[in-house]
């Protein structure tokens, strides 16, 4: 077979060009420090490291949840502590009015300070992480308690639901972050004007006591005192039960930080480069392509003077 110049030529071409083609690949990922950028490095590693990647993305997500499901349970613990404080100085507050060496005008002051424990009871049940309400089941952008003080009766009515929000911290797992404020505070399904209903509302406990010491009832004062003691039971209930769900977030983001350690170190070891080898590889190919430039020009310079 004859070789024509252009054969040579062509040849000479090919050889500069995939020579090249291997040292900027080389260089690359010395530079970058990856060894798979492209589906042509590694088709079948490429696709683990993808599929590595999407489960990062998802257990970054789920410590997003768990660090948002921290902030509310959190700052539901102390809101629901501050209220059990109040709920026990209301109740002693009660002993104390309850003596009979207590007269009206001491019982009518007494009934200041409860108005004024009622409104901090209030705005602790409207409190918000975020801009956004715990109490108010999912209807997070919606004030949960509203009260209505002119009446008649005076009364707090519940404008959430009774689904408590929710964060999912695995598959098909979900914690109750929130609350429907109801399982707290009381349900507000009653006639307001009836001493006797509501027996379960904090709201309707503090604003009749606060009527019973205006008016020097003492036995409306008793009546408050065995309210105020089933409804600090259910909010110590509700503490315990915030407290247990913290310890169940901080058990689930161990597992979340040791996956995504074990999920990383499977990744790096697929995509990234053995940056020794790497620059090894680059010196090699350097040196290849500079050969190949000068075996090039040799032939290149050929001409028919050359052979006469």
């Amino acid at each position: 077979m004859r070789i024509t110049n252009k054969i040579l030529f062509d040849s000479v071409a090919r050889n500069i060009s995939k020579t090249s083609t291997e040292m900027f690949r080389a260089n690359q990922m010395v530079s970058s420090g990856k060894r798979i950028e492209n589906l042509s490095d590694d088709p079948i590693g490429l696709v683990a490291v993808l599929d590595l990647r999407s489960s990062l993305a998802n257990i970054s997500q789920l410590q997003r949840n768990i660090d948002a499901g921290r902030s509310w349970l959190d700052m539901g613990e102390s809101t629901l502590t501050q209220v059990e404080d109040l709920l026990t100085q209301t109740k002693a507050l009660c002993v104390e009015m309850a003596s009979d060496t207590k007269g009206s005008t001491e019982r009518r002051n007494a009934g200041t300070v409860v108005d004024g424990y009622l409104k901090q009871v209030l705005s602790l049940a409207n409190t918000q992480v975020n801009g956004r309400y715990i109490f108010s089941g999912t209807k997070t952008d919606t004030v949960p308690f509203v009260y209505d003080e002119t009446g008649p009766p005076p009364n707090v009515a519940y404008q959430g639901n009774d689904t408590a929000f929710s964060v999912k911290i695995g598959k098909d797992i979900n914690v109750e972050v929130g609350r429907d404020g109801e399982t707290v505070f009381g349900d507000d399904a009653f006639d307001w004007s009836d001493p006797a209903a509501g027996q379960t509302n904090i709201f309707k406990t503090f604003i009749d006591l606060k009527t019973s010491l205006v008016n020097n009832d003492v036995s409306g004062i008793g009546a408050a005192m065995d309210k105020l003691d089933s409804q600090l039971d259910n909010v110590r209930t509700m503490i315990s039960d915030t407290g247990g769900k913290i310890l169940r977030l901080d058990a689930k983001e161990q597992i979340i930080q040791d996956l995504n350690l074990t999920y990383t170190g499977r990744k790096s070891k697929l995509e990234d480069a053995d940056l020794a080898e790497a620059v090894l590889e680059l010196k090699s190919k350097e040196t290849a392509y500079q050969a190949a430039l000068a075996s090039s020009s040799q032939v290149m310079s050929l001409s028919l003077v050359d052979y006469l």
